[in-house]
């Protein structure tokens, strides 16, 4: 076994000696958290709240591009597998900023800069509030528009395991 103590090693040695104690015989001021210990966000933290702020957003029909929703269509349908919020999401966490990049497919009808707007708003809101993390950008790439009369991925996934064809109106 190796020699190297551990940090719960080295307190408890620390505070048996008296160690670091005040040799005045006053007691120290108690450590904040912060000075106890950190915090490390995984990017997928990250993904998973901006995915679920964005979904708040009226106007937002699916999030990742054409081929991530479809990879994450054939994804859910696993036994096992799980959906992820996270789909159309990139997030960069550093120890207090983060950036965020974003897809969408938007619905028909709704005005683009005003949704990317809200959509930007509520994922910094959400992100800081839940991680203390620094938004410092969201990037937003609107990569379709759903029509009303246009079948979703799942649907289409769900037709061609059936062996029908969409109908055409």
């Amino acid at each position: 076994m190796s020699d190297t103590p551990t940090p719960a090693t080295l307190h408890k040695n620390a505070a048996a000696s008296g160690a670091g104690a005040p040799s005045t015989g006053a007691s120290a001021a108690p450590k904040s958290s912060a000075e106890r210990g950190r915090t490390a966000l995984a990017v997928g933290v990250v993904e998973k709240i901006a995915g679920m702020a964005a979904r708040e957003v009226p106007g937002i029909h699916a999030l990742g591009s054409g081929l991530t929703r479809t990879f994450g269509a054939m994804r859910d349908k696993v036994p096992g597998g799980k959906s992820s919020i996270g789909r159309g999401i990139k997030a960069e966490v550093g120890e207090k900023q983060t950036a965020i990049d974003i897809a969408l497919v938007v619905e028909y009808g709704v005005v683009i800069p005003e949704l990317a707007s809200q959509v930007r708003e509520n994922i910094i809101t959400a992100v800081e509030r839940m991680t203390g993390l620094e938004v410092v950008e969201v990037n937003i790439a609107v990569n379709d528009v759903h029509l009303p009369d246009e079948p979703d991925i799942e649907e289409e996934e769900d037709l061609a395991q059936s062996g029908q064809r969409a109908r055409l109106q």
